[in-house]
């Protein structure tokens, strides 16, 4: 399996740290916040990474080069701007091969296991599914969520698939950032242009070909100086 993590953000709540370098190369804890997810991956025994950037993002290669430091390989998807998510996958698509392949936020910590996605991948393929998603529980900063979870695992939007009055809706869980992925869920979105991944997950969420789980384990969006303080403070003790 191969993964991709998203690195091409400009980081702007993060300012002005992030004026001058880019937002993955923030030191968490003595170290990039992008190295903790490439040592994870290399414990998983996966090797094959692409990451994307755009601010700044020669800085990023020169910091991590071809990954060699950590046993694995890095390549990259270089974007003259931001492509968003949807966009900059279906860009680095070329890079990222013919089977399901894991993609991770750049800007969060998490202690989930991506040696998971390696059998996540061959339920994938055995399957129709499109994606499978990882959830958490709302932090007080997106206190309304993002996407259901049915006991059956199909990731629901009770926005738009409103249960009858009779049930109560499925209560909404907030996206990680961190999903497995079949190639064909970009099949239509242009490389090279922007393009959100949420109307994807959507549209793939009302045909019933994604799945998801719930993750209660410890997971930051460092999104704001306050978030890089209270996981600086976390993995320091």
């Amino acid at each position: 399996m191969r993964a991709m993590i998203l690195a091409a953000g400009r980081g702007e709540r993060m300012r002005p740290l992030t004026d001058t370098l880019p937002k993955p190369l923030i030191p968490v804890a003595g170290k990039p916040l992008i190295q903790w997810h490439i040592e994870k991956l290399a414990a998983a025994g996966i090797t094959e990474i692409v990451i994307n950037h755009a601010w700044l993002g020669a800085r990023i290669e020169q910091t991590l080069r071809d990954g060699r430091q950590w046993g694995v390989n890095i390549h990259y998807s270089a974007e003259t701007v931001a492509l968003e998510t949807a966009g900059g996958i279906a860009t680095a698509l070329p890079l990222l091969g013919t089977e399901p392949f894991l993609v991770i936020n750049g800007d969060i910590w998490c202690d989930w296991n991506p040696l998971q996605a390696l059998q996540i991948g061959k339920h994938l393929i055995q399957g129709e599914h499109q994606a499978w998603l990882l959830l958490v529980p709302n932090p007080a900063h997106h206190p309304n969520g993002d996407f259901g979870l049915s006991a059956d695992g199909l990731v629901t939007d009770t926005d738009i698939h409103a249960t009858s009055s009779m049930t109560p809706p499925t209560p909404k869980h907030t996206f990680s950032g961190i999903g497995v992925y079949q190639p064909s869920l970009f099949s239509h979105t242009p490389a090279h242009q922007p393009a959100k991944l949420a109307p994807l997950l959507r549209e793939a969420i009302a045909c019933a070909r994604i799945v998801g789980q719930l993750h209660h384990g410890a997971w930051i969006d460092v999104g704001t100086p306050e978030r890089l303080n209270t996981l600086e403070c976390m993995l320091k003790y």
